[in-house]
């Protein structure tokens, strides 16, 4: 991975923590499963760039999501990852291909159960699930995954109530494996941050959304740049569940829609969402059943679930800003550009170096300092 001047970035020995020889990446940067947005050219393009790039296969068919890993071996030969959705039906048809794949990481958009955390480990792949409590830390590190990304109250998408800046630190001395920060960071004095919090680097999502290589339409990508820190809001009428999006007049109307309303709504686009994933009504019904016990919906929440991914489809992939749900973290009211990734990526490391630089030169006695 180069700058445009052709010469790597420098970096300050304190980024490579132990997440780095974990995942085999250099640096200690993650970007994120997301849903319609995490495909071949943007995952392959952050793991060419040094960090871990991240499929999102909860929105893909099997087929679809077989093709995605070829593509991704096409375009890269660096380590990469697969966000699994551990309550889909055909979750352990997915195990066996990344196991067959010899894929190197698998995520998690919902919580892993230990039966999954094992077939994972016996085939040689590194599970790091995403948790928004201390408590889930704990229980899955007693189940033996790798690393953990503890997500914020900042984050975009399904989030917890605990900040950041309270969460990272709190897991990092809960558990004794990497832990990675999510929620709020975008740039090199964060990943300094998370490293102080006792992080062992960050995951990131609105940020990486926020690239020339994301394929999210670049008028949906200007909504995003528009908004302020004060323009996202964390709300359950999506898909009765907390998720952060930013707040537009379909979020308003979503809260304000009766039940018999958003039900109907939901259950129409339950069977679009059928249609284009080649789900059959046994498995979409078994999945909601399946939210329905892990989140204790109601069953208007339980449409509503299968709902929220056409909702999101109709943004972030045909661009209809008139339907639109747009999952954000709040770190996106300070995003003004769209770097290509290896510049993202670069500029963080070399933010962070020059931040680490200055800090070792004021706590450093005055005979020590660099000159």
């Amino acid at each position: 991975m180069t700058t445009e001047a052709g010469s790597p970035p420098r970096a300050h020995p304190a980024l490579q923590t132990p997440i780095c020889s974990l995942l085999g990446v250099r640096w200690p940067i993650v970007q994120t499963g997301m849903g319609w947005v995490a495909g071949p050219r943007l995952a392959s393009a952050t793991s060419e760039a040094g960090g871990l790039g991240i499929l999102a296969s909860a929105t893909m068919t099997y087929e679809q999501l077989v093709a995605a890993v070829r593509e991704m071996k096409e375009r890269t030969e660096r380590p990469f990852g697969v966000n699994v959705r551990s309550d889909q039906a055909d979750v352990d048809r997915v195990v066996d291909l990344l196991v067959a794949e010899r894929v190197a990481v698998a995520s998690f958009a919902q919580a892993p159960n230990e039966r999954l955390i094992k077939r994972l480990k016996d085939g040689g792949i590194v599970c790091m699930p995403t948790v928004a409590a201390r408590r889930h830390a704990e229980k899955v590190a007693a189940w033996g995954v790798d690393a953990v990304i503890a997500q914020g109250h900042e984050g975009g998408g399904h989030t917890g109530v605990v900040p950041t800046t309270l969460l990272l630190p709190q897991v990092a001395d809960a558990v004794g494996i990497p832990v990675l920060g999510a929620g709020g960071f975008m740039d090199g004095r964060g990943l300094v941050a998370a490293l102080a919090w006792g992080g062992a680097g960050v995951a990131m999502g609105t940020r990486f959304l926020l690239t020339r290589e994301s394929t999210v339409p670049d008028h949906v990508k200007a909504r995003y740049l528009e908004a302020s820190v004060t323009d996202t809001v964390v709300t359950r009428a999506v898909d009765g569940m907390p998720q952060r999006v930013i707040r537009t007049a379909l979020i308003d109307r979503l809260e304000r829609s009766s039940g018999p309303v958003a039900l109907a709504r939901s259950v129409a686009s339950a069977l679009r969402l059928r249609r284009l994933t080649d789900t059959g009504m046994k498995d979409l019904v078994r999945e909601g059943l399946a939210m329905r016990r892990s989140g204790d919906l109601s069953l208007a929440q339980m449409a509503m679930a299968a709902n929220a991914p056409m909702l999101t489809r109709a943004s972030m992939v045909e661009g209809r800003l008139e339907t639109v749900i747009l999952p954000t973290g709040q770190v996106t009211g300070l995003i003004d550009s769209l770097p290509s990734v290896a510049e993202l990526v670069a500029s963080i490391v070399t933010e962070a170096t020059e931040t680490l630089d200055r800090l070792t030169a004021v706590s450093a006695p005055p005979d020590h300092r660099p000159l």
